[in-house]
């Protein structure tokens, strides 16, 4: 398979990374009817999945008319218009306003959650979104709050995060049952059972109402796929092994510490990555 994107190429640590893109590379698709994966968690899950606050309803109309003139026309049916706008692409959606003078999140659509849920988030603002991520608000709160301040109609900002997960499903909410399962996994067979997690998140400005728009596509693809890529493995292998520990700790890679080292001793990456003068 084809690995889209290789965030590890770019830093083995936290970083906002924001780049700009064209405006017709906003939604990157590669799923030919998202409608078909969500619907089932809305109707089985709606409170994990799908939450709106008072008052969100123009700036999820918004939403909808921007997806709608990058995707064509969508089918509204009774679903708020954010669901309705999140049914028609492979993203999931997370509005952003200003309630009492700090970005909040005021409508969310999240069929791909990486280890969160809707009630998490929904109402909270950008500090305490990500109170877990340890220094968030001493190194890059004030910094994320500019660029939400800043933004301009018509700019989309990218960035990309990755992860490792023993589980090729995108819709996880909870970690504690994946996670329970990885002392069975065999290190013969981490190429297979392993994947690496990527979310390509997208922001741009909603000009009419003056909210933002946060976009997050998940990306999965099996640990073995990098054994096909050298140049691409070389790269996790550097990254692995030069995680800074609040990195390791908050996305917990030392669960999966012997599995990634046995792939990579098979794949003779340990020796590489650590001449290269990286720490663990």
């Amino acid at each position: 398979m084809t690995i889209r994107h290789a965030p590890y190429e770019d830093s083995a640590d936290f970083a906002i990374g924001l780049k700009p893109i064209a405006e017709a590379d906003w939604l990157e698709g590669g799923e030919a009817d998202p409608f078909a994966r969500k619907d089932p968690l809305f109707s089985a899950h709606r409170q994990t999945v799908f939450g709106e606050l008072p008052g969100s309803e123009a700036g999820q109309e918004e939403v909808l008319a921007l997806v709608e003139a990058a995707r064509g026309p969508t089918a509204r049916e009774g679903w708020p218009a954010l669901y309705a706008a999140a049914r028609a692409v492979a993203d999931d959606l997370v509005l952003m306003e200003k309630r009492a003078g700090a970005w909040t999140v005021t409508a969310i659509s999240l069929s791909a959650p990486s280890f969160f849920s809707v009630p998490e988030v929904l109402g909270r603002p950008l500090d305490q979104i990500h109170a877990p991520v340890h220094g968030f608000s001493d190194r890059f709160l004030s910094r994320v709050v500019r660029i939400f301040e800043g933004l301009r109609p018509g700019l989309v900002l990218q960035r990309r995060n990755w992860t490792i997960a023993n589980s090729a499903e995108p819709f996880m909410p909870d970690a504690m049952a994946m996670r329970a399962r990885i002392d069975a996994i065999e290190p013969a067979s981490a190429g297979e059972e392993l994947f690496v997690r990527v979310e390509r998140q997208t922001l741009r400005r909603l000009p009419r109402t003056g909210g933002a728009l946060f976009t997050i596509r998940v990306w999965l693809h099996p640990l073995g796929a990098l054994a096909r890529e050298p140049e691409r493995l070389a790269a996790f292998a550097r990254a692995w092994k030069s995680a800074p520990p609040d990195f390791r700790a908050y996305k917990r890679l030392a669960a999966y510490d012997r599995l990634i080292e046995a792939f990579l001793e098979a794949h003779q990456c340990g020796a590489q990555a650590s001449s290269s003068g990286v720490r663990r």
